[in-house]
Order: structure tokens, then C-alpha cells, then sequence
């Protein structure tokens, strides 16, 4: 046993040894590079041979070890420096990762109670979190579909529109017995606003502002702050006796969610905005209705709007339908069929518009399928007739504009002067209109004139607010020298300062060029 132990010392002796020589040795070298005391008693016993050029060359050959040394020194104070750097990172890791661990346990804690808060809500509602969301209820309908209902089958999900069909339930459609014509709805409604409310506008706008209904379902009111622009949709609804619903936009809206509401997944009900119980009012009635889009430019129209511009361009009325859900349940409202409702047609939505640096450009998309009026001016202060606030069925306004419409057609002179001052802009200025434009004005004139305008001057306003308009898209530095010509070309085709509204709008923009 003596023999192995000897033998076990000898052979891991000549082991350790080696590994103490490299380090031994890697010592001596480092010492020996650094020996100041060898480098100076090699010069001192050298020195007396040197000659002058040679101590040149010693001088170059000290500089040169001083340099390596130097630089041996700078790469092993980085290597240091960049290990103590990799340490501090992997600590630091280690430490946010403990802290996220920390963090995780934090928050699986506070969506605990989260949900624990939750489901004390939804037990308030009558209904039992713990159970599945939804059964469906094997009930056949009398067109032979199944239906999905939730457990608690007499909690509705729409509960503010179920609560309207409870007040209507014994609605009947009253008929008011109207005899105005469209002259003197213009004249009752601005006595109405200056006498009722203080609010004093010109006949003009009054005859434009109800043209534009009849053209379009969207109205688009612009202008300088402060010159009546919500008051005006405002007062229209005092005078219908029906306020209006006012939508006071946010930056926030993206999508139709903001109009209509949504269907919340786990309380299983939908939150109805007031927009969609005014819709759903005006479908029980004969009545109009106003909704308000106040300062719609806040965030981006064809967003949040784009749903119901698309709709409202339909010319068959029976498909303005919105999904508000995706599936009928036995408990919805009466007119919610198939998780669809019917966007009412005695329903008109009028946007207020500030031109800022905090507001959105309306596109082109919202301008062409909108009547846009603009109100820079304040109404000068008359005398007004006392008018009380009116009755008014829906079905004799609209009958109004379909008389109006086919009785005062735009003529056929004013229409060939309408193309051929199409083809001078196309021309001129690269820009054309569509057949939207043409349908519009077809109807937006001769309202204009069945309410006390003239022809020209209703064709005057419409083509200054829809279709020169687009001109503000050009480089107007390049349109500038056409203008005086589009202006002679006016006079000459309409008649010597017939197109007020068109030769005022071009020479400010030439003033802008």
C-alpha cells in the first residue's frame, strides 16, 4: 500500500507541478518585462560603446518597449474593466428579473381580486359568473330559426331600449295636420329661433340649411367659432319639439363603437349610447329627429362615421340596416331583428366644424356625401313674429321636397351651362365632379327655390360649397393665373355677377396664393 501512495504523490506531484510552472513562469515573464532594474544595467553596460547615431536607435528602442508596455497595460485594464461591466450586468439581471418575478405575483394577486370584484357586480345583475356565458334555448321562432338567450330570460341586454318599448308600447302615430308650405316653414322656423331663443338668423341660411335636408342626411356646418354653428341644430330640434340628441365627439372615437355602443362579453349586456336610443325612438315615430355631431373633426369622420355614410348613400331605404350584434335573442327589443336594427329615415345628422391646428381636414369621402354650409356671419337682430315650437310629421316634410323636387327641376339651361362649366374645369384645373355631386344638387336647388331662392343663386351656393371646394387641394400658386379666367368664363356663362358665392370664394383663394 506504501508502493500505491508513493506512486499516487509522484505521478499528481508532476501534475501540479507543470501547472505551477505556467503560472510560475507567467509570472516571471510579466516581472521580467517590467524589470526596470535589467533594462537600465543592459544600457549602463552597453554605454560606453554607443556612438551618437546609435544612442538615436536606443533612444527608438526604449520608446518602443515603453509603447508595448503601455499598450499591454491599457488591454489588460479594458479586459478587467469589461469583465467587472459583463458582472454588473448579469447581477443586475438577475435582479429585475426577480423584481418582474416579484411584479408577475403582484398582478396575478390584483386580477384576483379583480375578478372576485367582478363577479360581486354581476351577481347584483342576476347573473352567475361561475357558469357558462350563454345556453341556448332549443325555442323554435315561427320562421323556423333557433334563438340564443341568456339564463336570467327576463333581463333583456338592451335594457334602456327595452324600457323605450315599455313607454311606447301604446304609441300611435298622430297626425298633425300640417298645411305650411316650404316658403313658410323657412319664415316659422326664424321667427321661432329669434323669438323663442334669441337666436337671429337670415332667411338665406334658413332656405339653405332646409335645401341641404333635402339633398343629404348628413349637414356639415363650418365656420369661424362663435357665429351660432351648434345653436342653429340646436334651435331646428327646440322647434320640432324634439330635442336634439347632442354626440359631443372625442379624439378617442376610432370606430362606430362611439355611436351605437357594444356588447359587453362577460356582464352579457349591450351599453346602449343615447345616439342609438334616439334612433330607436325615431323609429316608433312620425316625427324628426335630430342627432348632433358636435365639432365632428375632433377625431377622424370617415372613422368612426364611415358606417353610416356608406348606409345612408343606399337609394333603397329597406337596407339601412346596422348589425349592433351578431345573433337575436328572445329578450331583445321589439325592433332589433336578428341582432339588426333599421337606421330610421326621419333622422338627420348635423356636424359642427372649427377649421384649427387641433381639429382634423374632412376628406373628400365626407364632403361628397354631405351638404356642407358655412356660417361666418352673425344674423343681424329683427322683430320676429311671435312662433311657438310646431308639430310636424315627418311623411309631410318629405312630401314637401318630393313636390318641390319634381316641380321645380333644375332646367335644362342651367343644366348645359352646369356641363360646360364642368368641362372648363376639367380642362383648367384637372379636377371633375361625380354623378353623387349632380344627384345632390338635383334635389338641393329646387327645395332652394320652393323655399323662396332663386335658381341660379341656389346653383351659385352649391357649386362654391361642393365642387370649388376641392380646389383647396390644389397648389394654388399654379391655379393662381387661371382664376381671372374661370371668373370671365362665370360671368360670361351664368351672367355678370349671377355667381356671387363662386367669384367671392375664387378671389380668396387667389388672395391665398
Amino acid at each position: 500500500m506504501d508502493t500505491f501512495f508513493r506512486f499516487l504523490y509522484e505521478f499528481l506531484f508532476q501534475f501540479f507541478s507543470g501547472i505551477f510552472s505556467v503560472f510560475k513562469g507567467f509570472g516571471t515573464g510579466i516581472k521580467g518585462m517590467f524589470n526596470i532594474k535589467e533594462y537600465v544595467k543592459i544600457i549602463n553596460f552597453y554605454k560606453e560603446d554607443f556612438s551618437g547615431p546609435e544612442w538615436l536607435l536606443v533612444g527608438l528602442a526604449i520608446l518602443s518597449i515603453i509603447a508595448i508596455l503601455a499598450i499591454i497595460g491599457l488591454l489588460a485594464y479594458l479586459l478587467i474593466r469589461k469583465y467587472i461591466r459583463f458582472r454588473k450586468t448579469i447581477v443586475e439581471q438577475e435582479s429585475l428579473l426577480e423584481e418582474v418575478s416579484t411584479l408577475n405575483n403582484e398582478v396575478s394577486s390584483l386580477m384576483k381580486e379583480k375578478e372576485d370584484i367582478l363577479a360581486m357586480k354581476v351577481s347584483h345583475l342576476g347573473l352567475r359568473p361561475d357558469e357558462s356565458d350563454t345556453e341556448e334555448v332549443a325555442s323554435s321562432s315561427a320562421d323556423g330559426e333557433k334563438k340564443e338567450d341568456t339564463i336570467n330570460a327576463t333581463d333583456s341586454r338592451f335594457a334602456k331600449l327595452a324600457t323605450i318599448d315599455k313607454e311606447y308600447a301604446n304609441y300611435k302615430i298622430q297626425n298633425y295636420g300640417n298645411s305650411f308650405n316650404l316658403q313658410e316653414l323657412v319664415e316659422l322656423f326664424r321667427n321661432f329661433a329669434a323669438s323663442q331663443l334669441r337666436l337671429y338668423y337670415k332667411s338665406e341660411l334658413i332656405r339653405i340649411f332646409i335645401a341641404g335636408l333635402a339633398s343629404t342626411k348628413l349637414i356639415i356646418l363650418q365656420g369661424i367659432s362663435g357665429t351660432g354653428k351648434t345653436s342653429l341644430a340646436y334651435a331646428w330640434g327646440k322647434f320640432l319639439k324634439h330635442d336634439s340628441c347632442v354626440a359631443s365627439v372625442q379624439p378617442s372615437w376610432r370606430d362606430r363603437t362611439e355611436l351605437f355602443g357594444y356588447f359587453n362579453e362577460f356582464t352579457k349586456r349591450f351599453n346602449e349610447t343615447e345616439m342609438l336610443k334616439e334612433m330607436y325612438v325615431a323609429g316608433y315615430t312620425d316625427d324628426i329627429h335630430t342627432i348632433i355631431l358636435d365639432e365632428m373633426n375632433i377625431s377622424r369622420v370617415e372613422y368612426y362615421f364611415a358606417e353610416m355614410l356608406s348606409i345612408l348613400e343606399m337609394p333603397n331605404t329597406d337596407e339601412w340596416i346596422i348589425e349592433l350584434v351578431s345573433s337575436a335573442w328572445d329578450t331583445d327589443p321589439k325592433y332589433i331583428k336578428g341582432g339588426k336594427l333599421h337606421v330610421p329615415e326621419n333622422m338627420w345628422y348635423i356636424g359642427t366644424i372649427n377649421n384649427d391646428d387641433s381639429t382634423f381636414a374632412v376628406t373628400d369621402k365626407v364632403y361628397d356625401r354631405a351638404m356642407p354650409i358655412d356660417i361666418n356671419d352673425k344674423g343681424e337682430v329683427f322683430e320676429p313674429i311671435d312662433t311657438p315650437a310646431q308639430d310636424i310629421n315627418y311623411s309631410y316634410v318629405h312630401k314637401l321636397f318630393t313636390d318641390a323636387i319634381e316641380q321645380n327641376q333644375v332646367s335644362q339651361d342651367s343644366l348645359d351651362k352646369i356641363e360646360e362649366m364642368d368641362n372648363y374645369v376639367i380642362k383648367h384645373f384637372r379636377i371633375a365632379f361625380g354623378n353623387r355631386i349632380v344627384m345632390h344638387m338635383k334635389k338641393f336647388v329646387p327645395v332652394y327655390v320652393a323655399c323662396g331662392g332663386d335658381e341660379v343663386d341656389g346653383i351659385d351656393y352649391f357649386i362654391a360649397r361642393k365642387i370649388l371646394r376641392k380646389f383647396e387641394q390644389l397648389n394654388l400658386a399654379y391655379i393662381r393665373d387661371e382664376i381671372d379666367g374661370y371668373v370671365d368664363f362665370l360671368n360670361k356663362t351664368f351672367g355678370q355677377d349671377k355667381m356671387k358665392e363662386c367669384i367671392e370664394y375664387l378671389l380668396r383663394l387667389k388672395k391665398m396664393a
